[in-house]
């Protein structure tokens, strides 16, 4: 039988705990823009060195917690996982990590993460419009009913059943944009496409490819201009915004908003659009000129002015890759100018000439492609509904309402557990287009997507 006692938040966790850094070494860096609120953990994507300067330092295991508005609104907190002992990232991070014997570090993740602690931190904030933080000792002193700590481990263990999927499908994921890229770059860099032995080549370019302007075969729709009394509603139709777009391209599912103003046809965007982000928030070009195809969403969607729809008779599939892979965006983002916030002509593009393959080559690949493409969309639908399950599960777990049987849970979600011979079907093609992949690869990665079920007792 589970205990349960009220205790305040300092009883269970340190807030912003000492971890010491060495000045000169390199650490792993984790920015508040990698913080998905839709994912458990955050990894580092690049190291830096650390000179002494401000920053939150925290160690695998521990829960960064956005202290800033809106990005703790929007709920960007996450679990370190970084490869290094210790790391640094930015400022706006709390830190919290697990007391010894009294709390267990992914039941803390997900206390954190819950409506415990999230609304009263949002309550407690202070300080200049737009710029509002959460008080550190207003969290600290959070009073809350809490298990002792078995219960915290078979707690975390059931969420973690449906983490552990999501995980292990954004892995599948990305193996197939691995797969599509080394397609592109296989028929469209290297011109190994299919008879390519028997191309004749006229001045280093197969025979009947030709340079033409973007201009004659593509056009742009602008999105949406909005006032905040238009997305701040709980209904509406989906606005697809700049939130959307990943830094250099694909779709970021997290960042739709709800819109209940006017829109013209022209700007309803469906699944397999291509939509292209002319604004960048920063200098860092990672949104400006990056791609993204719309993938399946419930309900009507629309663009913002932050982006353009792409309309043409060339393949949208094609087109994602070309700028993706084919570096055109990065090239495309070039062209966007300001002093603060970036922003492109996307008729400065039309004027620009690229290398189109013949049609047959073009269609040829989307059909491989498009396999691709669609397996990692249905993949996307289910983390989504995963992620909803899971979130309905979360408060009643953590504040004793509801118990569950982790074997029962376990039981139920290893039903979702596909066949290696499914597995490695969905997956031939990734190995065809990829020489690198092995089918050694593929099992891995499939004993990796079973590993944790089976593991749980």
């Amino acid at each position: 039988m589970s205990k349960w006692e009220e205790k305040r938040f300092e009883e269970i966790v340190e807030v912003n705990p000492i971890t010491k850094l060495k000045k000169g070494k390199e650490y792993a860096f984790i920015d508040i823009d990698k913080v998905s609120p839709i994912l458990r953990t955050v990894s580092n994507v690049e190291t830096k060195t650390y000179d002494g300067q401000s920053c939150s330092k925290f160690c695998k295991g521990d829960t960064v917690f956005s202290r800033i508005t809106p990005c703790l609104e929007n709920r960007k907190i996450a679990q370190v996982d970084i490869a290094t002992d210790a790391g640094f990232g930015s400022t706006e991070f709390y830190v919290f990590r697990a007391r010894e014997n009294k709390s267990d570090e992914n039941f803390i993740y997900y206390l954190g993460s819950s409506d415990v602690v999230v609304p009263p931190a949002i309550n407690s904030m202070s300080g200049a419009s737009g710029r509002q933080r959460a008080d550190k000792r207003f969290i600290e002193r959070l009073k809350m009913t809490v298990p002792d700590l078995s219960t915290q481990k078979r707690i975390a263990d059931i969420l973690s059943a449906y983490d552990d999927l999501i995980e292990n499908n954004n892995k599948r994921i990305a193996l197939l944009e691995k797969a599509a890229q080394e397609l592109y770059k296989e028929w469209f860099v290297r011109f190994r496409f299919p008879g390519y032995e028997q191309t004749e080549f006229e001045n280093g370019i197969p025979k009947g490819w030709g340079y033409i302007k973007f201009g004659e075969i593509l056009s742009f729709e602008r999105g949406i201009s909005y006032s905040s009394d238009e997305i701040d509603c709980d209904n509406g139709i989906n606005l697809i915004n700049l939130k959307n777009i990943e830094a250099f391209g694909g779709f970021r599912r997290d960042g739709t908003k709800n819109y209940n103003g006017n829109y013209r046809k022209a700007q309803v965007v469906v699944q397999n659009d291509l939509v292209l982000g002319v604004t960048d928030m920063t200098q860092d070009r990672r949104t400006v000129g990056a791609v993204a195809l719309i993938p399946t969403i419930k309900g009507t969607s629309v663009i913002s002015a932050d982006l353009v729809k792409v309309i043409s008779d060339i393949p949208n599939q094609y087109l994602y890759c070309l700028c993706k892979y084919g570096f055109y965006s990065k090239y495309f983002a070039q062209f966007a100018n300001g002093a603060n916030v970036l922003h492109l002509k996307p008729n400065t593009l039309l004027k620009k000439k690229l290398l189109l393959p013949t049609k047959e080559l073009i269609y040829g690949f989307v059909e491989k492609v498009y396999t691709f493409i669609e397996l990692a969309d249905r993949l996307n639908l289910d983390n989504d509904n995963l992620v909803k399950q899971r979130d309905l599960l979360l408060p009643r777990l953590i504040s004793g309402k509801l118990e569950v049987d982790i074997d029962a849970v376990i039981k139920e979600e290893t039903k979702t557990i596909i066949s290696f011979d499914q597995f490695n079907q969905e997956f031939k093609f990734a190995a065809r287009a990829d020489n690198n992949l092995t089918e050694d690869d593929i099992k891995n990665l499939y004993e990796a997507y079973c590993n944790d079920k089976r593991k749980k007792e």
